[in-house]
Order: C-alpha cells, then structure tokens, then sequence
C-alpha cells in the first residue's frame, strides 16, 4: 500500500526533509506530513506528524513531553489595564512563578506519578517534584493579552519540564537498547575470545560486559534515532503509561500558572474576575488509535474537528484561539507555532538588542539581550504560517499580546 505523505510547507531545510523522509522508509510509518512551521529538531523535525503500525518512537514526541499553550479568557477588557498595572501585574506573576532554570524551593505533592512505573517516579522525586508551576525557558513564555473585542487572555507556553525530560530520555535510552544490533557485537567478542571452555561462567559474564559496553558507547552519539517499541511490549506499555502521565503533569503546570497569573491581576486590580473559557492543546504526543496505530505529533498541534487549539506566533504578533477542521491529509493536525528560521546562535548573531527593544516598546515585557534569541524576526511570519493552514483550523480568536514574560 501507498504511503501517504503530504508537506504543507513550500521552503523547508534538507535536514528537516532527510530526517522526515529517513522516518517514513521505517514500514511501520504509514503515513506522515509536515506543518507550515516545520524546521529540523532532534531525529524528527519539528512540525511532523507520523502515524506507525504497531510502534511507539519515544524520540518523535522528543524530550519535553506534553509541551503545550493553554489559554484563558476573562471577564476584563484591556481598558482596565494601563501600562502601570500591567507592570505591577509582571511583577506579582514573577514572584510566584518560577522561570528559566528557576524552580520551587519546596517539594510538591502530585500523586498521578503514582499510576506510572519506577521511571515516572524517579524522575518526579529527583527534580520534577520542585517544578509543577514553573514556566521554563527557551520559547516558553507567558502572556496577557486582548483580542479584537478588546477581551483579556492569558496564555502559557510550557511543558512537563525535567520531569518528562528524565523520562524520555530514559525511554529513549531503553528503545535504543532494545533495536541495537546485540547478535553483532555477541559475534565480535566470540570471534576475539576463545577461552569458553576454561570457564565457561566468566566468558558469558565477559560477553554479556562486552556487548553492554558496546552498546553504551553507541548510545553516546546516537541516542536519539528511530528507534521503536512495539506498543504491546511491556517496554511499550510502559512509556505509553509514563508518557500520558508527563502529559498530565504538563496540563497541569500550565494551569497553576495561569490560576496564578488571574490571581496576580486581581491583587493589582482588588477584584474578582471571572472564567470565560479555558483552551488547552499540547504539541508534543503520542495517541493511540483503534489499539494498533499511533499518531505521533511532534511540535504539531492535534487539530480534530471541531477541537479548540491555541496556536502562538512571536512575542511581537500574539496567538491565535483555533477550530480543528479535521483535515485528513495533514492527518488532524496543524501547525504548533510560527517556526524557527534562524537558530539561536544565529538569531544572537546577526539580530540587533535595539531594533528588539523598539519592536517591543508597546509591550509591558521583561526581555533581555539574552532574549534576542527569541526575536521575531527568528521565527518565520505567523499570518504566513496561519495563511498556509486554512484547511486545517479556522481562527476564532488573534491574541496581541500587552504583557509578555519570557523565560
């Protein structure tokens, strides 16, 4: 059968196309397309979506599992914020959120790590137990916002932090393991090593020492492949279990931040505003369809029909609330953002501090030249983007934001 393959976008890098079509030559990937905003990222790009028989790639939902916007709309119109509350509000919001490396100096309790294995539960006591509401770092961000009713929203980029972190690349680790050549380097040390018969209980202990060094070795420079678990593996089972609840973790961070940024602007307004509605959709996930396919989204946004997303541009240009159309060819995706178009280290090469302040004058912000790697001009043009996409959502909602924190 005709694999199916659509690219949605008209000026993609060769790296981001090699790694794509490297995915699809796997005959579990039956399917695949890529986003609007597509650029290379670690063994997929960013912006793919890949559906597979029968396997799970914890490397196509990479490291920050559940990495996601939420959005909410409140009962405030952007007349009740002036540039001195919105400044004070900055200020409220980042004496209770953690951002960057930062993180919580007490432990928190969460108790779902408890329905995952030994993995998820390590990697929440050793660190991710110090970052539920923290906001990250790198393109995570939160904003205040108003739409074209003049409607407040406050949205929050961010993930499941060093929490899924640990467990992807644990998983990512044990599914190298599992598709490594182990028979190869078994045959490599036999051939070396003819000394079985004087004691036998060594050479296997020797052989078994052997291939693990080998394999760890391998690991070391090519940890993040395409590596698969069958997903009725207890291997596969497993990070399924791990995964889902690193996406809960997500959901969850992002909605103790944005409780706390609601709070923050009633502190600074000494009133009570209400929810009008809460969008939430992550970009970086595995879903399990009819107990035999799964559809990898790896900075794509799940766009079913009829399903709200939250689709954010650059720090200047807002983001968009979104409707799903369902669209088949992009297999009920969209894209997860605008994209990058220059790398960090070239965004802080080449783009100027001033021409960043100006562009951000209007915007209560708290940007820094080490910021210049989130410039606008380093991600490509978010109406473009949106404009490429229009059979797979529609917009309901364009965000400009007033207020934005990057961490």
């Amino acid at each position: 059968m005709e694999k199916q393959i659509n690219i949605f976008a008209d000026d993609v890098e060769k790296e981001a196309v090699n790694q794509f079509y490297q995915a699809m030559t796997l005959p579990c990937n039956v399917a695949g397309a890529l986003m609007p905003d597509v650029h290379t990222g670690y063994t997929l790009p960013i912006g793919s979506v890949i559906k597979s028989k029968g396997k799970v790639f914890p490397s196509y939902v990479g490291y920050d599992i559940g990495c996601g916007v939420g959005s909410i709309k409140i009962d405030l119109l952007s007349k009740e914020l002036d540039k001195k509350a919105l400044e004070t509000i900055q200020d409220e919001i980042l004496k209770q959120i953690p951002v960057g490396i930062n993180r919580h100096a007490i432990a928190q309790k969460w108790e779902n790590y408890k329905n995952g294995t030994n993995i998820a539960k390590d990697a929440f006591l050793n660190g991710g137990c110090k970052q539920l509401g923290t906001l990250g770092g790198g393109n995570h961000f939160l904003e205040v916002g108003k739409d074209e009713d003049n409607y407040i929203w406050i949205t929050v980029h961010s993930g499941s932090r060093g929490f899924g972190y640990k467990i992807a690349e644990k998983y990512m680790e044990l599914s190298a393991i599992e598709n490594t050549e182990e028979e190869r380097y078994a045959k490599e040390f036999e051939e070396k090593n003819k000394w079985r018969k004087y004691n036998p209980e060594k050479w296997e202990e020797a052989k078994k020492q052997f291939i693990y060094r080998r394999v760890r070795a391998r690991l070391k420079t090519n940890l993040e492949g395409h590596y698969g678990l069958y997903i009725n593996s207890t291997l596969g089972q497993n990070y399924i279990k791990d995964m889902n609840i690193a996406l809960d973790f997500a959901l969850e961070n992002r909605k103790i931040m944005l409780q706390k940024a609601k709070m923050a602007i009633e502190k600074v307004l000494n009133t009570k505003i209400k929810e009008l509605l809460f969008v939430n959709r992550n970009h970086n996930h595995a879903e399990l369809i009819d107990n035999e396919y799964i559809i990898h989204r790896k900075g794509a946004t799940h766009a079913d029909k009829n399903l709200l997303g939250v689709i954010p541009g650059n720090m200047r240009d807002g983001c968009f609330i979104v409707k799903g159309k369902g669209y088949a060819p992009a297999l009920n995706s969209s894209s997860h953002g605008a994209g990058r178009v220059l790398s960090r280290k070239k965004a802080k090469d080449t783009l100027n501090y001033s021409n960043l302040k100006n562009e951000m004058s209007a915007i209560v912000n708290n940007i820094t030249e080490a910021t210049l790697d989130e410039a606008p001009e380093a991600y490509k043009n978010i109406f473009e983007v949106m404009d490429a996409q229009k059979e797979m959502v529609d917009i309901l909602y364009h965000i400009r934001p007033i207020l934005n924190i990057k961490g």
